[in-house]
């Protein structure tokens, strides 16, 4: 394996390799690359995100981490169809990210109900048709986060012309590394092969009223960063129901010790330091190759930040809280909804062969 090959390795992977050397001197050589993996990742990224602050603002911080998402995910991943019908779809998916999320936060919580449930369609329909790439951790956690925090004025103007900027730079990305990709499925061929009782487009309908309704419960209950419950949802609702449950069992207690985490290096930290708690975070997550860890230290970026917000410890409480909600309601909400519809393909299946 290439220095190269073994940079694209992700955490499970490199550990693994770590683990298997056949001596030291090479289990030092894959931990050295492995360390200098996470450096260098962590670096672009700061970088990247800064840079985005420095353009369109710090509060159009998130707009760079949305769209540092993509660039990240879709030099590997595709669309599943013809990369000239791909371009224009990805900028079409980052214009609704780009003002879905506001007009849902202008809206209120039933009328944005609905926009959230369209917008999320599209994001599902369109950009998560090949199951097995999981793009939805890229595009409905990147609306969220938009919808998290949201802008107005001159701000909104800015984070709307940096999320066509990103949109045009990931579709030239997009462009280079697929292009040569051979697929016969066109934009209008999605549609088509959306069926209500197919096994994609009912985990497609699953996140799409799931998460939505996540964020209508958890504004009916005046809880503050409701999109803390649609995110949790969202990680939870996969389309396997043996993923699912690892999900909410590692989601909850993984949260819980974030919080207890925040907590003990809140005490011991001076104030000066909590800012930079969610670039601790991030190299956490680095180093994580389970759920419940990399649960853990994504906490303390959102609690660092909710901190500002809402003041300690009710960040804390909030933050799990709200995600033991959102875990909590996307298992429900997925047993009633196949439910459901089991019981409506029986229905008609019955129907037509009576008929």
């Amino acid at each position: 394996m290439t220095f190269y090959q073994e940079l694209q390795l992700n955490q499970a992977g490199s550990k693994a390799l770590i683990r298997h050397s056949g001596t030291k001197t090479e289990k030092l050589k894959h931990t050295a690359v492995y360390m200098f993996k996470v450096a260098l990742t962590l670096g672009f990224c700061m970088a990247f995100v800064l840079f985005y602050s420095k353009i369109f603002g710090a509060d159009n911080s998130i707009t760079g981490v949305v769209v540092l998402l993509a660039v990240m995910v879709f030099r590997q991943a595709d669309l599943g169809i013809h990369a000239k019908h791909g371009v224009p779809v990805m900028l079409f998916l980052f214009a609704v990210m780009a003002f879905g999320p506001h007009l849902a936060n202008i809206a209120g919580p039933f009328p944005g109900f609905f926009i959230h449930a369209a917008c999320i369609f599209l994001l599902m329909v369109l950009g998560c048709h090949n199951v097995i790439m999981s793009n939805h951790s890229t595009f409905v956690l990147g609306y969220l986060l938009l919808f998290g925090y949201d802008v107005s004025g001159k701000a909104y103007f800015l984070r709307v012309v940096g999320m066509a900027v990103g949109a045009v730079f990931t579709g030239i990305i997009y462009w280079r590394n697929h292009r040569k990709r051979t697929y016969k499925r066109t934009v209008l061929q999605v549609f088509k092969e959306f069926r209500l009782f197919s096994a994609r487009s009912r985990w497609q309908l699953l996140i799409t009223l799931g998460v939505s309704s996540s964020i209508l419960l958890a504004q009916l209950l005046r809880l503050p960063r409701p999109m803390w419950v649609g995110i949790a949802a969202m990680s939870v609702l996969l389309p396997f129901q043996n993923d699912l449950s690892y999900r909410v069992r590692r989601r909850i207690p993984g949260n819980i010790m974030g919080g207890f985490l925040f907590v003990g290096l809140y005490i011991i930290l001076p104030p000066s330091f909590i800012p930079f708690l969610g670039i601790l975070g991030g190299i956490g997550v680095g180093f994580s190759a389970t759920y419940i860890w990399q649960s853990a230290f994504n906490s303390l970026g959102s609690i660092s930040i909710a901190a500002g917000l809402l003041g300690f410890p009710q960040a804390v409480f909030f933050r799990v809280l709200n995600n033991m909600l959102g875990a909590v309601y996307g298992f429900i909400f997925h047993q009633a909804l196949n439910k459901t519809m089991n019981y409506f393909q029986n229905r008609i299946e019955t129907g037509q062969q009576a008929a």
